[in-house]
């Protein structure tokens, strides 16, 4: 089956139609620039980010999860991921859940083809470093006692199973479920954040808490590598959102100044309210606050003013701030680097407030209550129901997912031997130095 996204793209950016069909080497350039940036920001930025926060002993285990989720999924992607993601069911009433596998391989899609104004082989990739950021969140709320080879069956099987029905249902144009509602998600909210965080406390409930969690002092390794892991992604996340106009375009224009407000808004809130609280602002803070910031305005990049980009900022650090440090208290789970507590909870506020701060333009909106007629409390109800069921899909498939690993695998979680000196040494036969 030949996989035509000409019309998805229109359907996405209306106001540039008129480049359907016909390759524009500007926009062209600018999306293979824009996956290259989110390449950049899981084996580099996400991998720093998160094996700094980590103790000395699994620093090595952290990087090789999230640096080996990232090659298993882009792997994922191409065999089957994307075909279901983005090919047309033949069944109408599954083609709200699912695409078709007409494309398992890439079958029926060539060089040649073309989606909206740049070769759909750069749709591929670039869409394939979406899914592989997204299950490589997860991996954060696991790290320190999880097994490496139960790790990488989860890989594959949560990019069948729920990363690709939910890029489905939301982006995947006419008859899937979220995009015929009218849901706005510029560049991920739902797809990635909400998706990978709750999909990390989901594995980590299961997998259990880390022997001497809360009691035992767990020291992270290197700040500095995990500030510099969150200047990357910040930098990687202009193709992220930027990249997610699908072109080099005034769209992708607004996506990069709303993304760098509310980014450095974010990170300011965070550190103030550390300083005010504890006293101190942290480094550890800032760079947190930072990526709290990211998170809350992917779904809006593209929808919202500038004031509308810091309402988001400040906003997603504040509950950023509340997942990590009260939230993860009441509640006592074992969240290792927090992917819930910043990149859902984040990802919700994002996604929410799209709904009720989203332009009311025609020219920036998707179709949608607010675009069809002007209702934003109808918009706001469609957000509402698009996180409901985002969150709804990634509990139930990230529990399947995860029982069907720890039966292939013999259990999903290390020894106690194992846990107590390090998973860098016992399953990778790597040490770190001090750098």
């Amino acid at each position: 089956m030949k996989l035509k996204l000409s019309a998805l793209m229109a359907l996405f950016l209306p106001i540039f139609a008129f480049a359907e069909d016909k390759l524009d080497t500007g926009d062209t350039a600018w999306m293979m620039m824009s996956t290259a940036l989110v390449l950049l920001m899981t084996p580099a930025g996400l991998a720093l980010f998160y094996g700094g926060m980590t103790r000395s002993k699994n620093v090595l285990n952290t990087y090789a999860m999230v640096m080996g989720a990232f090659v298993l999924a882009i792997v994922v992607w191409v065999i089957a991921g994307y075909s279901i993601a983005f090919g047309t069911n033949e069944s109408a009433s599954l083609q709200s859940f699912f695409g078709g596998f007409g494309n398992v391989m890439l079958d029926g899609i060539t060089w040649k083809d073309l989606s909206g104004s740049y070769p759909t082989y750069v749709f591929v990739a670039f869409q394939g470093t979406f899914a592989a950021i997204t299950v490589a969140i997860a991996s954060g709320s696991v790290i320190g006692r999880m097994k490496f080879s139960t790790w990488m069956v989860i890989v594959a099987l949560w990019g069948l199973v729920v990363y690709a029905p939910i890029t489905h249902m939301v982006w995947g144009g006419d008859g899937a479920l979220l995009f015929d509602a009218g849901a706005l998600d510029f560049a991920g909210g739902t797809v990635v954040h909400m998706n990978g965080g709750l999909a990390g406390l989901v594995l980590a409930i299961l997998v259990g808490k880390r022997a001497g969690y809360p009691k035992q002092a767990m020291k992270p390794y290197s700040i500095l590598l995990t500030a510099a892991g969150a200047a990357l992604l910040w930098f990687g996340w202009y193709g992220f959102n930027a990249g997610s106009a699908f072109g080099a375009n005034a769209v992708a224009g607004v996506a990069l100044l709303t993304t760098t407000i509310a980014t450095a808004a974010a990170g300011l809130t965070w550190m103030f309210i550390e300083w005010f609280i504890f006293k101190k602002p942290t480094l550890l803070g800032i760079a947190s606050g930072i990526v709290a910031g990211l998170v809350a305005i992917t779904p809006a990049a593209g929808f919202v003013s500038v004031g509308g980009a810091f309402i988001v900022g400040i906003g997603g650090s504040v509950i950023g701030f509340f997942g990590v440090v009260v939230l993860k208290k009441i509640f006592k789970y074992d969240d290792s680097l927090d992917a819930f507590g910043i990149h859902f909870l984040a990802g919700l506020w994002g996604a929410l407030m799209t709904g009720v701060l989203a332009l009311n333009d025609k020219d920036l909106l998707w179709d949608g209550p607010l675009k069809e007629s002007g209702d934003r409390m109808g918009q706001f109800m469609v957000q509402l129901q698009s996180v409901g069921v985002v969150a709804l899909w990634t509990l139930i498939g990230t529990v399947v997912v995860y029982y069907i690993a720890s039966a292939v695998t013999g259990g999903a979680r290390v020894d106690t031997e194992t846990e107590e000196i390090g998973l860098d040494e016992t399953l990778h036969g790597e040490k770190v130095t001090n750098i």
